[in-house]
């Protein structure tokens, strides 16, 4: 029931989005033909009826499906998404001109009677146009923008969806064994193997990563948006991943099933059995709670993986009591945490040998601008560390931007990442 309610708000407020930049549409159209008039708003509102239709769909239809048939939805709902966040940027434009008007009707009220202009005239005594009025300019300003970001979203994803980056990160630890000075650990996180649509992009992303030879990996959660069988057609490719030292994974929020409705609990866990199998035939070590050991030259340091543990209304699977028990002997703990909210909730307050968390889940919204040192995306209205290195003290976090992409099948600003970590003693 509350699932319905909530799309219902939705659909109400995506045809009250769709009304206010009517307005616009409307205003640019005026002096047009009766039929252009005609054909531009049946094209409008015939849009906005299959885009609130296509919407409700794939909300209201999410359970397993052939690959084939995600792929679909994941493209309705991407449609839906770049034409929706598109005309938010109208609006917002279109919203300065009514902030004016209210306030001249406001200021009406203390004025008096103005007296009339004389209207410019020309010799044969007809108007003279004295251009655009400011409505129509800002009209035009906000379907102009809006187009072009339209524009913008495509472009993220047919270029910016398998753009991937590396990124190098040095972590400077005081006591580290220096028998670990140097080496080098891989991270991948989010892969969301029910998104792909680019099977070759994807190996190409992995044979990136390996090209760096890594030490050690890390997979910090969501493997899949909802069901086991999407990664099915990825494993061999993800079983190309390899790592001396070892390759260890965790599960995300994505990874339970929880966000798909189930005949049964039984058909549920099996599914999430299905999961665990599958990191194990790509020779993933999957930490459920627990950690491990790595030893070089008689010299240990300890990598400990938590469920997935988020803040607020997030799931709360992890047991960090579990993954520290017998790890005091460890000059260094390295702990794989999908949810980065987890650190500033449990980490810091709690666990103070915690040497470095390694996280992803934000995305980085998949969507915003990075600059030299310079970050920003909306996702940052929820998450206070979203993307890069963070330190408190002598505890550092580091949240991965993702490898893959969810809802919008695209990344405009914010790029799939590929990590490589060098361990510093200092």
């Amino acid at each position: 029931m509350n699932r319905i309610f909530g799309l219902a708000i939705a659909a109400v407020v995506f045809f009250l989005i769709d009304l206010y930049v009517w307005q616009a549409v409307k205003l640019l159209i005026r002096s047009s033909s009766v039929l252009t008039q005609r054909v531009v708003g049946y094209g409008y509102w015939g849009l906005t009826i299959v885009s609130i239709i296509a919407f409700l769909g794939v909300f209201t239809y999410m359970p397993a499906a052939p690959p084939v048939k995600a792929s679909f939805r994941t493209f309705l709902m991407a449609g839906v998404l770049i034409i929706y966040i598109s005309k938010i940027f109208s609006v917002l434009i279109l919203f300065i001109d009514d902030i004016i008007r209210f306030f001249r009707w406001i200021a009406s009220f203390f004025q008096s009677t103005p007296a009339p202009t004389q209207t410019p005239v020309t010799d044969n005594l007809q108007p003279v146009s004295t251009g655009i009025s400011r409505s129509e300019f800002l009209a035009k300003t906000a379907l102009g923008l809006g187009g072009l970001h339209v524009g913008a979203m495509a472009y993220g994803i047919l270029s910016g969806a398998h753009d991937y980056h590396l990124r190098r990160v040095t972590l400077n630890l005081k006591n580290l064994p220096k028998q670990f000075d140097g080496m080098t650990i891989a991270q991948l996180s989010d892969i969301h193997s029910g998104s792909f649509f680019n099977k070759t992009a994807v190996k190409g992303g992995i044979e990136m990563l390996m090209k760096e030879k890594p030490d050690v990996f890390f997979f910090t959660g969501d493997l899949v948006n909802n069901i086991a069988p999407e990664v099915k057609d990825y494993i061999e490719i993800f079983s190309k991943i390899k790592a001396p030292l070892g390759t260890f994974s965790t599960l995300g929020n994505h990874d339970y099933g929880d966000y798909t409705e189930w005949a049964s609990a039984e058909k549920k866990r099996q599914n999430l059995a299905d999961l665990m199998g599958a990191h194990k035939t790509m020779g993933w070590d999957l930490l459920m709670d627990e950690h491990r050991e790595l030893k070089v030259d008689g010299e240990k340091i300890g990598i400990l993986g938590i469920q997935n543990w988020g803040a607020g209304g997030f799931s709360k699977h992890g047991d960090m009591e579990k993954a520290v028990a017998n790890t005091q002997e460890y000059p260094v703990k390295l702990l794989l945490s999908h949810d980065p909210s987890h650190w500033r909730a449990q980490v810091l307050p709690k666990y103070k040998d915690i040497d470095v968390a390694f996280a992803g889940h934000t995305h980085g919204m998949q969507y915003g601008v990075e600059l030299g040192n310079f970050k920003w995306s909306p996702v940052q209205l929820r998450y206070k560390e979203w993307a890069g290195l963070y330190e408190e003290g002598d505890q550092k976090l580091y949240v991965n931007r993702g490898f893959g992409y969810i809802g919008y099948p695209g990344r405009l600003g914010i790029y799939p990442e590929i990590t490589i970590f060098m361990l510093k003693a200092v």
